[in-house]
């Protein structure tokens, strides 16, 4: 919970340019200190998917301002307070599981136009009640840092089970087989190695159609293509740009239904 919003802050304080995050500076002084030792590479590789999810956001709601906004497994995520003040819908959903949305609840208390719902990916009765309340509104599901430390299987099960919704997207930010030994040691670096992990996309194209014949890949990026690298360390700059040259992280946008 703790890592991604220690790398916002880092950004906010040191490269706004990158992301400037105000909600999670405010929590700086009410995190615990951290396990490990993150480099300027690792800090800023959670800011750079934040970065780039506030892109796909806008680009939905720009194109659907009516649009309805959902993040799975959404833990700390400060997303909302970087939005609500272009965002004139009262139909943005936080969804994690029980114990994350009551220790979230006393960490960063939602907004009025923000709702917290209780639920798990590999099921669907949340679904069921949210679909009732948003009927057939467009809806773009954000997934960050979620799909890492689950199966394959629990995944697609995970993707399936939002196409209940009747016209959804999903974005979600994905490793390689490469990329994913790198994540591995990183998370030794910072103090999780008991974090394990098994998920990772070598071909999004083959991954949407492993999902359902209808499912189609809209978008599949390399995750620092758009971050501006000016005043960064040289080993920072030279990280980013062999992950992007081996597409070992990656942004997959997906239109399920």
């Amino acid at each position: 919970l703790f890592v991604p919003m220690k790398g916002r802050i880092y950004s906010t304080e040191n490269f706004p340019n990158i992301l400037k995050d105000e909600e999670a500076l405010k929590l700086k002084d009410k995190l615990p200190p951290d396990k490990g030792t993150q480099s300027q590479y690792t800090l800023l590789a959670s800011a750079v998917r934040s970065r780039n999810m506030d892109r796909y956001i806008n680009d939905f709601l720009k194109n659907n301002p009516e649009g309805v906004i959902i993040e799975i497994g959404c833990g700390l995520e400060t997303t909302y307070f970087r939005h609500k003040n272009n965002y004139n819908s009262n139909n943005w959903y936080c969804m994690d599981l029980p114990e994350v949305i009551d220790y979230r609840e006393k960490l960063i208390p939602p907004d009025e136009n923000q709702k917290l719902i209780r639920g798990d990916i590999l099921t669907t009765e949340w679904i069921d009640n949210l679909k009732d309340e948003i009927g057939n509104k467009h809806a773009l599901v954000i997934s960050s840092g979620l799909y890492y430390y689950f199966t394959k299987e629990d995944v697609l099960k995970s993707i399936r089970n939002l196409m209940k919704f009747d016209n959804v997207e999903l974005v979600f930010d994905a490793l390689n087989s490469l990329g994913i030994k790198g994540v591995k040691k990183y998370m030794k670096q910072v103090g999780h190695e008991d974090a394990k992990m098994y998920f990772y996309v070598n071909d999004a194209n083959e991954l949407a159609h492993e999902i359902g014949d209808d499912v189609k890949l809209i978008k599949e990026e390399k995750f620092y293509n758009e971050t501006p690298k000016e005043g960064l360390d040289f080993m920072t700059k030279t990280s980013m740009r062999v992950s992007d040259l081996f597409y070992m992280v990656k942004m997959i946008h997906l239109k399920l239904k």
